[in-house]
């Protein structure tokens, strides 16, 4: 079947199904050191010392504590902390906001209306080591974005991100799709919160480059593709221009087989089956991608945004591939001793971080901000937060493992990015 005879429904399925294909790289694993208990002073008269221990056993008041105790720290000590190394811990807040009161969630990350039985995924909270996460404040957060836009830019996990945004923010206003006026497809959306003058939009490009079909048999879940990993994508590359914030991400795709090309010429593939090109793995392309996407930023004459890099979004598939019957059945999270890095994750994640120091540091230089959103530690702990089969049945036998319910932990996500806005500082990364 050609791509271009597609029709939504099919879409929607590549959307739940492509992103997902994960091929067997290496096994190795690596284990993240869990970090030490944290010493805290509770009283003033008396020198009481009470070692905390970070794990899923940590009662359900600390983030109180925590709360008490930070309003003791400098500004200076706050904008220090690492807030995307920590634990998930219990939490008694009820979610922001449900499928009943958001109706912006896309169908296939609305895990309750599906019929998920349990509720233990949303009652976790992202407690960092050295510090407290504030709470996501809808008002405060369109009060900094008043009067600006903020484009996601990347595949259906930037699209997942989007829309826990949109329904964090309809708790205080509703925004209207205004995507017809522009003429947009169902891979580009905007929307607009009239109250704020306030733009969000999504920009559809999995790969962030320029990519082209390259099996003669066309496109499907497994054929090749060319990725031109020096030319970005023109889907996004003049349309950001304009936006005061946009969010990089991208991942699933590049598990699939694909052929890169650097100055018009082949420089190598991952999992071609070509025995005529050089065999590489993905980590390499990968960082070439990140690479390019900041380079092209810094060129855009006009663009006087924050640049922000969301880091990969791992997949949590077990008893086999996506393909072969794998589920995420989990409903609680990961301990740090029960979590493992596998090594291509490390190295994925490895690959962006470095093309983002690079940037940042050439981004100073040129006045222009680059943030990093580093979710990948703690989303490797939660296995329990994807929709597995609790979503609308397009194959009873594909698990999706990939995308994260909403609500869900994925709003931890918009934590970090209001904490980010709210305190303007450069993070630690």
């Amino acid at each position: 079947m050609n791509q271009n005879t597609w029709n939504l429904n099919f879409r929607a399925v590549l959307n739940m199904k492509l992103h997902v294909f994960e091929a067997p790289i290496v096994n190795k694993s690596v284990l993240w050191n869990s970090h030490k208990g944290i010493l805290l002073a509770l009283t003033l008269l008396l020198v009481t010392i009470i070692p905390l221990s970070t794990n899923k056993n940590l009662p359900s008041s600390l983030p109180n504590l925590w709360k008490n105790t930070t309003n003791l720290k400098t500004v200076e000590s706050e904008k220090k902390c690492d807030v995307f190394r920590g634990n998930w811990v219990p939490k008694s807040e009820r979610p922001y906001y449900t499928n009943d009161t958001c109706d912006m969630m896309f169908e296939y990350q609305n895990c309750l209306k599906y019929g998920r039985p349990d509720r233990e995924f949303l009652k976790w909270r992202w407690k960092p080591d050295d510090c407290e996460l504030p709470l996501f404040d809808s008002a405060q957060f369109l009060e900094i974005v008043k009067g600006k836009s903020l484009a996601f830019v990347g595949d259906s996990v930037a699209r997942n991100h989007m829309q826990s945004l949109l329904c964090l923010l309809s708790n205080v206003s509703h925004p209207v799709d205004v995507s017809p006026k522009y003429n947009l497809s169902y891979d580009f959306k905007r929307w607009f919160f009239a109250d704020y003058n306030f733009t969000v939009a999504r920009f559809w490009s999995p790969y962030l480059v320029e990519s082209r079909d390259a099996d003669q048999n066309g496109f499907s879940a497994n054929s090749l593709m060319n990725l031109y990993l020096d030319e970005a994508d023109p889907s996004w590359n003049s349309a950001v221009e304009s936006f005061d914030y946009v969010v990089f991400s991208a991942g699933q795709w590049f598990f699939r087989p694909q052929v890169y090309y650097e100055n018009g010429q082949i420089t190598g593939c991952f999992y071609c089956q070509q025995s005529n090109i050089t065999q590489i793995l993905n980590s390499y392309g990968y960082g070439k991608v990140f690479q390019t996407v900041f380079r092209t930023i810094m060129g855009l004459k006009g663009y006087k945004g924050v640049t922000f890099l969301r880091t990969f979004s791992p997949s949590h598939f077990e008893n086999g591939d996506w393909d072969k019957g794998g589920n995420c059945a989990r409903t609680a999270p990961f301990t740090k001793e029960e979590m493992k890095w596998k090594s291509f994750v490390v190295e994925l994640h490895k690959a962006q971080v470095e093309a983002f120091k690079a940037a940042e540091k050439e981004g100073m230089k040129r006045g222009l901000e680059f943030k990093l959103l580093d979710t990948t530690e703690a989303m490797l702990m939660r296995p329990d937060g994807h929709p597995n089969h609790y979503s609308p049945r397009m194959n009873v036998s594909v698990a999706d493992c990939v995308h994260w319910c909403l609500p869900g932990p994925i709003d931890t996500w918009n934590e970090f990015l209001f904490h980010i806005l709210k305190t303007g500082r450069k993070d630690t990364h």
